[in-house]
């Protein structure tokens, strides 16, 4: 595969800390901040991209439809 098919290094790392489980409050962010040296919100901003990202489905299926079903959920509350 080619790179323009391929996810970036902090992609992949984005999804790896959105697959974890985190103990307490702030971990996640701190983890953010510590590993990818962007703030909480640009994280975010990066994980709302890649739920849509056909690449990031592909890579890693069980996460991105994970966020998919809980952006779904907030929307329906809305």
């Amino acid at each position: 595969m080619d790179d323009a098919h391929e996810l970036s290094e902090q992609d992949r790392a984005v999804l790896a800390i959105e697959r974890a489980a985190w103990s307490g409050p702030g971990a996640k962010e701190r983890a953010v901040r510590e590993r990818l040296g962007i703030t909480p919100a640009r994280y975010y901003q990066l994980v709302n991209a890649l739920t849509d990202d056909p690449r990031a489905l592909a890579h890693d299926p069980v996460t991105v439809n994970r966020l998919r079903r809980l952006r779904d959920a907030r929307r329906e509350r809305r």
